[in-house]
């Protein structure tokens, strides 16, 4: 068997035809790769390419070099580890890029990470198109790099990069194994001193005494008579390059030929015998699988001062904890009003903006709780409104906003929101009435008033009928009057003590009692009610409605509540909202305030013994913090968000910044219901018709009675 290794496309039919080559050895460019395949699949002959696309499909080539698959699954767990969650993806373009784009999207999607910018540079790329590519990363905010390109392309990148300021402890360079070679020591001194730092993710070589006899051998016969263009060090393709000729020659003899013995199936047996070839080489377990080679996994290397260092591993990853993010640019607003949930201050002769507030509190939590440092800077802003600071972090001027901005569709157009940390909805806020003198009156409406005085008197009636036909009683009819409304009246305290001698008016006062206890059941429930959850005296019509001066609630949420016939005035404070609220409508100031629950609570913590939320409807989101479309701390905030508020961390922090917190502070019930008539028609029907029916017993049995004494009369006659 004749073995040759070639490197360009248009000898492989010399190789196939007149040398008659049972096996090809070197390709090692993708394209090189595309063209050779077809051919000696054809032929069927075994192929052995250290570049192309997993998705070249041909039983006859195997691809000697490590799976994208597999190895984006790893940069992205490297890159989880250093607690990255954005970054940039530089590749080669070539006509397999996107391809490997979409593994390492797929992968860093699977690890959260986001792939914020993907840029695509060619072999024909001149500098200056490299350095617009690069100026474009700098404008951003993400400085974790990943390179997956050839040496030479990935060389020129980097040289770039240093002279525009990008190499160094502010940015985080991440290359593939692809571009592994440009970490060894080189001749262009340049080059070295362009990557201290430069991680690289590289396959893993375990040490081995078979390692150690290779690297020795290569060095005496490279490297000592070669020493201008050998590198000391054996690179990972050439590792490979060793294995594979071992198992090529491994599966020729186990076929029992000779390289120049030709037989019949030669070509399947060939590629039969290397495809289950398994072995320890140099590289470690040496196997093909579906024609790939299984990986043996990676290691991370991090340059240092020209040379690779394991250890340097955490000192970078530290590093790269506490740089993940430059120093953000975070608009507040100063000179507010409302200042308890952000109260900014610029102090002119330091430059230095601070603030403090329940919604700093709650950032500056969840900030510090992310498993790296994100440093930022106020910039202050006086007389702007969160509309204006949504464009400038549009225009990417500032990354984020502090403070109380409410969420809404149309801002999420143009940038990110958390999840909201506060009550969501908006609130109406009303002044607590105390001086309703008749409010023991409320529980019942008039006709139910005047029906139970009505029945009370014919339950009065008919047991004094029923007792005065009795003719075991001794009293007089005017005593029996007194005795049995008396009776009547103490049955609304349960406290009667007369006797009654009728068994019928004992069954009325009995039917009356269940009447009573309903009545006094309901009105007391009703009464408890109307006392316990503060009444509010608000007019359908003509009412004065004040609303957050400033903010997006007086326009359509105002009009949404639909209040008739109102006028709206707008206050700037808290103060103000007391005393518009003191004052009342008709004295210059406002029967009820519209606000986001979260102000209003802010409120009542202040004024709660004299204010009450009266009414809530969910048509806002809530508060959050803002971010550029497509930050990490976008999404991350959310997390950090929803676990203090788990924790009880959020709570407490309420509890600080909206101190007392009555009753009236939450939601109030809506007004109960005045009880009337139609309620208890049916049980007055049954009290009528009981109180009827033993009436008309009570006459006949007095008649039954009187005329059986007439007839026993006159039979005694």
């Amino acid at each position: 068997m004749k073995l040759v290794s070639y490197s360009f496309s248009w000898a492989v039919h010399d190789l196939l035809n007149n040398i008659k080559v049972q096996a090809i050895l070197g390709p090692d460019t993708y394209l090189e790769a595309k063209l050779l395949a077809p051919i000696a699949d054809k032929d069927k002959v075994p192929i052995f390419s250290f570049a192309g696309s997993p998705s070249m499909k041909y039983p006859f080539l195997f691809l000697i070099k490590e799976d994208e698959l597999v190895m984006s699954k790893s940069i992205a767990a490297a890159v989880d580890s250093f607690g990255l969650r954005d970054v940039i993806f530089l590749y080669e373009d070539l006509d397999y890029g996107r391809e490997t784009l979409s593994y390492f999207l797929e992968s860093f999607q699977d690890k959260s990470i986001q792939v914020s910018h993907g840029s695509s540079i060619t072999v024909l790329s001149t500098d200056d198109q490299i350095t617009q590519e690069l100026q474009k990363i700098k404008i951003s905010h993400t400085i974790v790099i990943v390179v997956h390109m050839s040496s030479l392309l990935a060389s020129r990148v980097i040289l770039t990069a240093k002279r525009l300021g990008m190499v160094g402890e502010e940015y985080a360079w991440i290359v593939t194994y692809k571009t592994i070679d440009i970490l060894q020591p080189a001749v262009d001194n340049e080059i070295i001193e362009s990557y201290p730092g430069v991680i690289g993710i590289r396959s893993y070589i375990p040490a081995s005494g078979k390692l150690l006899n290779l690297t020795t051998r290569w060095y005496n016969e490279c490297c000592i008579k070669y020493p201008s263009l050998a590198s000391p060090e054996v690179s990972v393709l050439s590792i490979w390059a060793f294995d594979t000729i071992w198992a090529l020659a491994e599966s020729v003899q186990r076929l029992g030929v000779q390289f120049s013995f030709v037989v019949t199936q030669m070509d399947l047996m060939l590629q039969y015998e290397v495809s289950k070839t398994r072995f320890r080489g140099v590289s470690g377990e040496f196997q093909f699988h579906d024609g790939k080679l299984v990986s043996n996994g990676f290691i991370v290397n991090v340059m240092h001062n020209g040379e690779r260092s394991g250890s340097a591993v955490t000192r970078k990853r530290q590093m790269l904890q506490t740089t993940d993010y430059k120093k953000l640019k975070i608009g507040v607003l100063t000179r507010r009003k409302f200042k308890y949930f952000i109260d900014a201050v610029y102090d002119g002769q330091k430059n230095v903006t601070t603030a403090t507030g329940f919604s700093v509190d709650v950032f500056n939590t969840c900030i510090s709780a992310l498993p790296y440092e994100v440093p930022y800077e106020l910039i202050p802003f006086t007389n702007e409104t969160y509309d204006d600071l949504i464009k400038k972090v549009y225009a990417h001027e500032i990354d984020a906003i502090l403070g109380d901005p409410t969420i809404l569709a149309n801002r999420s157009q143009f940038v990110d929101f958390t999840a909201t940390y506060t009550d969501m909805g908006i609130g109406t806020l009303a002044r607590i009435n105390h001086n309703d003198m008749w409010i023991f009156m409320k529980p019942l409406d008039a006709d139910l008033w005047l029906i139970t005085a009505t029945f009370a008197i014919l339950t009065g009636f008919v047991v004094w009928a029923i007792e005065s036909m009795d003719q075991g009683s001794q009293k007089t009819p005017s005593l029996h009057i007194g005795a049995t409304f008396w009776f009547i009246l103490m049955t609304l305290f349960f406290a009667q003590r007369e006797k009654l001698s009728s068994n019928l008016s004992k069954f009325v006062v009995f039917v009356w009692l269940l009447v009573v206890l309903i009545l006094i059941s309901s009105y007391t429930a009703i009464l408890t009610s109307l006392l316990t959850v503060e009444q509010f005296q608000l007019a359908s019509n003509g009412i004065t409605v004040g609303f957050h001066g400033g903010s997006f609630v007086g326009g359509r949420t105002v009009n949404n509540l639909h209040f008739e016939d109102y006028w709206h005035r707008p206050y700037y404070s808290y103060e103000d909202y007391a005393e518009a609220l003191s004052k009342g409508g008709k004295h210059g100031g406002a029967d009820v305030i519209i606000d986001e629950i979260p102000y209003i609570k802010m409120f009542l913590g202040l004024y709660s013994s004299d204010y009450a939320m009266i009414s809530s409807e969910p048509t806002t989101s809530g508060l959050g913090f803002i971010f550029q479309k497509g930050s990490p701390l976008a999404t991350e905030m959310p997390t950090q968000i929803a676990k203090i508020r788990e924790d009880g961390t959020l709570r407490i922090l309420e509890k600080k910044w909206f101190k007392k917190q009555s009753s009236s502070s939450q939601d109030s019930p809506s007004k109960p219901k005045t009880l009337n008539l139609s309620r208890f028609r049916g049980l007055f029907l049954i009290r009528g018709m009981s109180s009827a029916l033993a009436l008309m017993m009570s006459v006949i049995f007095d008649d039954v009675i009187n005329l059986t004494f007439i007839i026993c009369s006159c039979k005694f006659m």
